[in-house]
């Protein structure tokens, strides 16, 4: 018989390959729906550099896929306190110019990933709540799936470059604040780990707090 100790660590690393697997689908599906977007917008630009796929490989960014989710997972074990699970992953290249509709079908490439996110959030979301499901590992897939990529969807809309949210900003906003954008934007992932490294318990109690309402709504519970 197992002991304990074994059974607990048997779950953890159960509970660790599925929240991986499930980062990876979820960041897949995400990169893939902005690159099939812009293509379908006119711009091959994504096609060209293979970003056109649903192969994980192509997608993965080492710091936002996998230092970032790795580390919120590694402290939510650690601390035994549910964290939010969000991440980024290398962003699908395209030039806002070639796509129709100028800066609404930039801004539609940018809303793609983050929709895809929400509608399986919210397609696991309500098998949980409306469903009867007795296997306790489908019951944790489907927990997973909903949180990440619930959390996938608000971190990812926040309107700060060169986070998905900024695309929307882009559409509307006036010339001098595109062009701060712009300039924001240059510098990649660096100004995003800046301000969470700065703000991290500000950004943390929004994101968290977003999450937390989305969920109540969606599944009837929160999940922090």
């Amino acid at each position: 018989m197992k002991s304990r100790f074994a059974m607990m660590v048997s779950m953890s690393l159960t509970v660790i390959v599925i929240i991986v697997f499930v980062i990876l689908l979820s960041m897949t599906l995400h990169e893939a729906m902005h690159a099939f977007t812009s293509y379908w917008l006119g711009d091959d630009t994504a096609r060209l550099q293979g970003r056109l796929t649903l192969n994980p490989l192509a997608h993965i960014d080492p710091i936002g896929t996998l230092l970032i989710p790795g580390s919120l997972i590694a402290l939510s074990i650690i601390s035994g306190t549910q964290l939010p699970i969000f991440g980024a992953a290398k962003p699908v290249p395209f030039n806002p110019s070639r796509v129709r509709y100028g800066e609404y079908g930039a801004a539609l490439v940018g809303l793609a990933g983050p929709l895809t996110n929400l509608l399986f959030a919210v397609i696991s979301g309500l098998t949980l709540r409306f469903i009867s499901v007795d296997i306790e590992i489908v019951k944790v897939i489907l927990t997973t799936f909903f949180a990440v990529n619930l959390g996938f969807f608000v971190f990812n809309m926040l309107p700060v470059p060169p986070l998905d949210g900024s695309r929307v900003l882009y559409a509307i906003a006036p010339r001098p604040l595109r062009d701060l954008m712009n300039v924001i934007e240059q510098q990649g992932l660096v100004f995003i780990f800046i301000i969470i490294f700065f703000f991290s318990n500000q950004i943390g109690a929004l994101v968290g707090g977003v999450i937390n309402a989305l969920s109540q709504i969606i599944i009837g519970q929160t999940l922090f």
